[in-house]
């Protein structure tokens, strides 16, 4: 299993990326998670004073997306918030409250030891920002910021693990945190699919749009028996990866009812992504959306073994067959 990030799986008491989701016993559709406890120094990060230095020099791994190794702290760190574009991005401008894609690597200012990277995992990191889920200087540091960028952040203790410090990682409360961040993406609730059309030439199947303007697409439901079996379709086939059953995904979708085509749920409604493991929703979503790339949106059509069975939940009734559009915007 892939080791969790360092950045996000802080000790408790500290601004963690808590899971969403929503409990067992409605996995459909994803729900805010509850607000995390506030971290030693949040008070203080919307009044943090940023400047542009000093920050300690990249020596190797120069280039956008390399993994980079940086010198050790010259002299003693500032108090405040350092901050500096090494490389300028020429994408959009990162705002508070999107999903924020990024490589990164953290080391401490005086050992210049490393105690966090993304690189090594191979895949960027996704998480919120500007929203206290992540360390304050992340929340300060990031925003504004273009997506193609490389940021540097020299992070002082009380923007970063507070006076605990993080023990996992042997970071003592003292420690001003290094880091580097490629900034590789970011999404929000206008976020859509990005791919190749596919043909929907089953007329037996619903059919949905392929608009990607960021407004929930039109289903369409045939007035037709239900199909018996899972149905997964690619409607616009995206370029990612493959998802694997264990992964967790950053989506918007929209679910209808087979029978007279109602809307049930929609996070294009709600204005913000869902985010959720595979493993930790209803079957026709786990198998349905296992094997898909990013970037697609994919047609899924639920039976009621592989949904809710004969429950009633919400808006669907029992033995009902769900119809969701789903674009996979990220794997988390």
């Amino acid at each position: 299993m892939r080791r969790r990030s360092l950045l996000l799986a802080v000790p408790a008491g500290l601004l963690t990326l808590a899971g969403c989701g929503d409990e067992k016993s409605d996995k459909s559709k994803s729900e805010p998670s509850p607000e995390s406890p506030e971290s030693p120094g949040s008070g203080d990060a919307a009044k943090a004073k940023i400047v542009d230095g000093p920050v300690p020099e990249i020596t190797e791994g120069t280039e956008f997306g390399e993994k980079p190794t940086v010198a050790k702290g010259s002299g003693r760190p500032s108090s405040d918030l350092a901050v500096k574009t090494v490389i300028g991005g020429e994408g959009g401008v990162v705002a508070k409250g999107d999903f924020l894609q990024a490589d990164y690597l953290g080391q401490i200012w005086d050992t210049a030891k490393v105690f966090d990277n993304s690189y090594d995992r191979g895949a960027p990191a996704v998480f919120p920002i500007g929203v206290g889920r992540v360390i304050p200087g992340w929340d300060q540091g990031l925003v504004g910021k273009k997506i193609g960028s490389r940021v540097e952040l020299a992070i002082p203790p009380a923007l970063g693990y507070g006076e605990q410090g993080n023990p996992q990682a042997e970071i003592k409360g003292t420690d001003t945190l290094v880091f580097v961040v490629d900034i590789v993406d970011s999404f929000n609730g206008k976020s859509a699919a990005k791919g190749t059309e596919v043909a929907q030439d089953n007329i037996d199947l619903p059919k949905v749009g392929t608009n990607t303007d960021g407004k929930a697409p039109s289903i369409d439901v045939p007035e037709k028996d239900e199909p018996k079996k899972l149905v997964s379709n690619y409607v616009i086939e995206g370029e990612g990866e493959e998802l694997k059953a264990s992964d967790s995904v950053l989506v918007q979708y929209k679910g209808v009812l087979w029978d007279g085509g109602k809307e049930f749920d929609s996070s294009y409604k709600r204005g913000e992504l869902a985010q959720f493991a595979l493993s930790e929703v209803v079957k026709g979503w786990s198998q349905g959306l296992t094997g898909k790339k990013v970037g697609s949106r994919v047609l899924v059509v639920v039976p009621p073994d592989l949904g809710y069975g004969d429950q009633e939940k919400g808006e669907i009734p029992a033995n009902s067959t769900l119809v969701f559009s789903v674009d996979i915007i990220a794997k988390m």
